[in-house]
């Protein structure tokens, strides 16, 4: 299994980056990675050990990217579990800790891209940990948005704007390390479906699905802010062109998985076919 895993690994890694660099000068002298598990990719072949605890793959959308586009030099310091807290200080991570991000800039550095937001003040964490076990007290209705909406304000959407200001401080931070970067801002993929339910693999109650939408497309929102605030970076938005990509979406098709962990996938974290999508969206949007 695991060779073959590999096997598909090198041959999907080798088919991206023939097809998007076929014309593609490179451009790129060091390129640095910055971000949480949904850019580290927990699980996807292959892990990388420095350290363990970051659960970095070599399949992630970054190392798909910095192969698409040839870059001279290439560093991902992403780790499951940051929020823009480990940006500058150390992360505790286990056989870590994994290094301040931001230490992985340099005056030279000319790419960076940031996938970061969703583990500030427990957002995603908190709606995985809280949802699913409230589904079966109400399996139609929306008992979790409910439980965290308290006298008319939704608690969870009310930390949002503190997390965009955070953001907009760690932008300073890299242009102040990196001048003369492009700076991309990765926003989240979608992970539940518009319409419909697929309560085996998103256990949700029905009407909670249209509000984790909902959260999930503030919160990109307050990413795509924050870049305006900063004024001198770029948003890539995931999260429509995620679109039939969901955890409810078939095998090879969806980008996310579902509640199961899997050899090759964390729990609610991208499969590799959604690293592909997102270095390919990212890759677009820097050609463009």
């Amino acid at each position: 299994m695991r060779r073959s895993m590999f096997v598909l690994l090198v041959a999907a890694c080798t088919l991206l980056a023939s097809t998007l660099t076929a014309s593609a000068e490179p451009r790129y002298r060091h390129y640095v990675a910055l971000g949480d598990s949904y850019t580290a990719g927990p699980l996807i072949p292959l892990q990388r050990l420095d350290p363990v605890g970051c659960l970095r793959s070599t399949g992630n959308y970054p190392s798909l990217l910095a192969i698409a586009l040839r870059v001279g030099s290439f560093t991902d310091v992403s780790c499951s579990g940051a929020d823009t807290h480990d940006m500058v200080a150390p992360q505790d991570v286990i056989l870590g800790p994994n290094p301040p991000q931001l230490d992985a800039l340099r005056p030279d550095t000319d790419l960076v891209t940031l996938g970061i937001g969703g583990n500030d003040y427990g957002v995603f964490g908190t709606i995985i940990g809280t949802c699913p076990g409230l589904r079966a007290s109400d399996p139609t209705g929306n008992p979790c948005e409910r439980h965290f909406t308290v006298d008319g304000v939704d608690t969870i959407k009310a930390r949002l704007p503190q997390t965009q200001a955070n953001v907009t401080a760690v932008l300073g931070e890299i242009h102040d390390r990196a001048p003369e970067a492009e700076v991309l801002v990765i926003g989240y993929p979608r992970i539940a479906p518009p319409s419909g339910t697929c309560p085996d693999v998103l256990p949700f109650a029905d009407g909670d699905y249209p509000w984790l939408n909902s959260v999930e497309e503030e919160l990109n929102a307050a990413l795509e802010k924050a870049v305006a605030d900063d004024g001198d970076a770029s948003y890539v938005d995931t999260f429509g062109p995620s679109l039939g990509h969901d955890a409810c979406a078939p095998p090879g098709q969806a980008w996310i998985n579902g509640k199961d962990l899997k050899p090759w996938a964390a729990n609610y974290h991208p499969f590799f076919t959604g690293m592909q999508g997102v270095a390919a969206v990212t890759y677009a949007q820097l050609r463009d």
